[in-house]
């Protein structure tokens, strides 16, 4: 069974919200992070991980992504802070430049 993970991104000012799922985390939000994860995301420039939860099974991911798109925006926001009060990207260390580059080149390593 493949492990499923719920996230939300948010943009430079924390001004906007983007609920998502993956199998893969790293490779999604390093996929955000190079503007080529989503075109939504990629024009509101949503590339700063503010929280994010992991699942036995993609099914308890595709669940708990419901449930928080169907939340208040003060609901999402209320959730973040209580495992990141101060909202940084929590994918900050997770890719350099080149890693980033990769993806928008087409050369993922």
């Amino acid at each position: 069974m493949k492990k499923g993970y719920t996230y939300i991104l948010s943009n430079a000012k924390r001004t906007l919200l983007y609920v998502g799922m993956t199998n893969d985390i790293e490779v999604r939000v390093l996929q955000h992070k190079a503007g080529t994860g989503s075109k939504y995301t990629a024009k509101y420039h949503l590339k700063y991980l503010m929280h994010f939860e992991a699942f036995s099974s993609i099914e308890q991911a595709i669940e708990r992504e419901k449930q928080l798109k169907n939340w208040h925006k003060e609901w999402k926001w209320n959730l973040i802070k209580e495992s990141n009060p101060e909202l940084n990207d929590l994918a900050e260390d997770w890719f350099d430049e080149d890693d980033i580059e990769s993806v928008k080149t087409g050369n993922l390593k």
